[in-house]
């Protein structure tokens, strides 16, 4: 039988990722290639850092073409215009092509870095079995951090296909004979798997960390097992979890929505959990980057000069920038679309938007000037990076910026549905939770929230962000939401199919 392929063998890459890991920056000492597992010296038990580090660049490692599939479904984007990538338009419109390779990449990827972080784990355990048991907490904490990243790994698998493998060796053919487990089936798993990490990660926020800055905590396994139980309709422990994370007061909104994703915004205090990237300061050398170019423009002019523009693949839906201006919304539209001349003369040839609103404009706050281009006529801006912050000398598009996971609304606004269904609550009420949110986009207070009330605060705040818009009207059944602009939506696409060459290879259940 065939394995997944993988992308890394069984070793672990020792690279330094600077990005204020302190203590981590010692302990690695700046190691250069790979470490083979065999070459270990378990009984050094403050290397024992080292397969966490690992198990991080692993995960920091994703595809360009991942957040895009997740996200292009919704009606909140737009796959950006035809040209090249046909069967990504087409997964768009909800034609799907099994042999397309984003599919298998897709799957692909996320098994193959959670047979890594399996490694990882291995790397861990040994080391632990020759520490001295003051060293066990600190094991166990590593270990629990690397179970978040494989879990929210399986979550995204399941929720794009349905039946998949649960995979928790670095040797998955013995566990593929065991056939796929149901959608419902892993997110039982990913509870069960927070369960267990959760007591063992630091109650803290990412940027308290000190070991390694930004890492993950409890918080991002809480609000990964909020999210299973969203997926299985549990809403009184949705609500449960999340306001656990509200009331321990750790976590606010950043007071500035548009710098929340620039530089500023980068490891806030409402940011449970981030990807982070780096140039490591200088302006030549090594860098650990994702990719951000298919999202970017693919004309324009910078305020710094030479930093490059994108290929525009990724456009917010003309349905969800009229969504934003019939609510008068100003920070979170300015902040999440970047126009273009044609783009604004397209939204102002309805005759109910004649008149647009100042900030619409083809120049964005920090000055860079979106041209038109033959792709799209709207850009994102939840991931462009100003050509101003990025470091002089580096010209790639979006440049080091971070790629945020969970954050701080999407906890407050998963809490206020949970009671919209019916769930107690366990401190504010659904329109205290709801009005939080408004309240940093200048909007004013509403009272008796609803489902609707709430998945309406959720694409003005959430859109463009990992597919929440998507999966949100599936579980809802909401489709004639996804039925728009020519595109029909039903009960059976709600599944991407197995990529063919997964299925060729591996014991799937269609």
């Amino acid at each position: 039988m065939k394995r997944i392929e993988k992308l890394i063998n069984k070793t672990i890459w020792a690279i330094l990722l600077s990005l204020g890991m302190v203590s981590c920056s010692d302990k690695i000492n700046e190691q250069e290639g790979q470490l083979n597992a065999d070459d270990l010296d378990y009984t050094n038990t403050e290397d024992m850092i080292d397969p966490l580090v690992g198990a991080y660049q692993i995960f920091g490692t994703r595809g360009w073409e991942e957040p895009l599939l997740l996200s292009v479904r919704g009606d909140d984007v737009n796959s950006g215009g035809l040209g090249d990538q046909q069967p990504f338009w087409d997964t768009d419109q909800f034609i799907y092509n099994k042999d397309y390779w984003m599919y298998n990449s897709l799957f692909a990827l996320h098994y193959s870095d959670i047979v890594g972080l399996n490694t990882a784990m291995e790397l861990i355990n040994q080391y632990r079995s020759y520490a001295d048991p003051s060293y066990y907490d600190e094991a166990d904490q590593y270990l629990a951090e690397i179970k978040v990243m494989r879990a929210w790994l399986h979550f995204n698998l399941a929720r794009n296909w349905g039946n998949v493998f649960i995979i928790n060796t670095t040797e998955p053919d013995t566990e593929y004979i065991n056939g796929t487990v149901s959608k419902d089936g892993v997110m039982e798993y990913v509870i069960s798997e927070m369960n267990e990490a959760i007591p063992n990660l630091l109650d803290a926020r990412p940027n308290e960390r000190m070991d390694i800055y930004g890492g993950i905590t409890k918080y991002a396994a809480m609000a990964l097992q909020a999210m299973a139980y969203q997926e299985l309709e549990n809403y009184q422990e949705v609500a449960n979890v999340t306001g656990e994370i509200i009331n321990s007061d750790k976590f606010m909104l950043y007071p500035d929505y548009y710098n929340l994703f620039k530089t500023d915004g980068e490891v806030s205090n409402e940011n449970l959990w981030e990807i982070q990237f780096s140039d490591f300061g200088n302006a030549t050398g090594d860098t650990f980057y994702h990719l951000y170019a298919p999202f970017g423009p693919t004309a324009y002019v910078p305020a710094r000069p030479d930093a490059s523009g994108g290929w525009g693949f990724f456009e917010p839906s003309m349905k969800y920038i009229k969504f934003m201006l019939d609510r008068g919304e100003t920070v979170r539209l300015e902040t999440s679309v970047l126009f273009t001349p044609d783009g604004i003369n397209e939204i102002q040839s309805d005759p109910n938007y004649a008149d647009l609103p100042g900030f619409v404009t083809n120049t964005t706050p920090d000055g860079d000037v979106i041209n038109n281009s033959p792709r799209a006529d709207f850009f994102s801006g939840k991931h462009y990076l100003p050509s101003n912050q990025i470091i002089q000398g580096r010209n790639n598009y979006g440049a080091g910026k971070n790629y945020i996971v969970f954050r701080y609304a999407e906890i407050l606004l998963m809490y206020a549905e949970a009671l919209t269904h019916g769930a107690s609550g366990n401190g504010m009420s659904a329109d205290q939770a709801v009005n939080m949110v408004r309240s940093r986009a200048g909007l004013g207070n509403i009272s008796g929230v609803t489902t609707e009330t709430v998945m309406d605060e959720k694409l003005a705040e959430l859109a463009m962000e990992w597919g929440v818009r998507y999966f949100d009207m599936i579980r809802l059944d909401w489709y004639d939401e996804l039925s728009y602009d020519g595109r029909t939506f039903t009960a059976d696409k709600e599944l991407l199919p197995y990529p063919q060459g997964q299925v060729d290879a591996l014991p799937l259940e269609n």
